[in-house]
């Protein structure tokens, strides 16, 4: 009787297998749960309010790409915002010439909010909800604020600083 291996040469451990379905299995997931940057649109407009301009206002916080003009303040309703999806940044303007600007991108699980209504910024994945004043979670799941972002008003022109 002869000492021979039990496993085939040829062929991968069972251990190899079982982790790379698992690998597979996790980027799938992780893929689903990514955000929709794929739309032809650039930006998303919604409104409460009437449409006012003027004012300088900045938010604090964290990133940016400052210098070119994205948008201008006529075009930022009273009381709503717009979407920026090209620039990652929701920019609102709360009361008559103050304007913020908050990620676009839901802390619950890093979706891309879709909409402004009645005061609030709409994560359209799990339906939480964020004020257009601070950025702070209205309605979960999310539990923590979208996260500001430094923008400069100069005239009508609104930049990320």
């Amino acid at each position: 009787m002869t000492s021979e291996s039990l496993q085939p040469t040829g062929a991968p451990a069972r251990r190899t297998i079982v982790a790379a379905v698992g690998a597979a299995g996790l980027a799938v997931a992780l893929t689903a749960c990514g955000s929709d940057d794929g739309s032809s649109d650039s930006s998303s407009n919604t409104q409460t309010g009437a449409s006012a301009s003027g004012g300088d206002t900045s938010s604090s916080a964290s990133s940016g790409s400052g210098g070119t003009a994205f948008a201008k303040t006529s075009d930022i309703p009273e009381g709503g915002g717009k979407i920026f999806k090209d620039q990652g940044v929701v920019v609102t303007q709360p009361t008559a010439g103050t304007y913020k600007a908050f990620s676009s991108k839901c802390t619950h699980q890093g979706c891309a909010v879709a909409g402004i209504a009645n005061g609030v910024i709409v994560c359209p994945c799990h339906k939480s909800e964020f004020s257009v004043a601070d950025g702070s979670v209205k309605k979960g799941p999310a539990t923590k604020a979208l996260p500001a972002e430094q923008i400069t008003v100069s005239g009508d022109s609104i930049t990320l600083a």
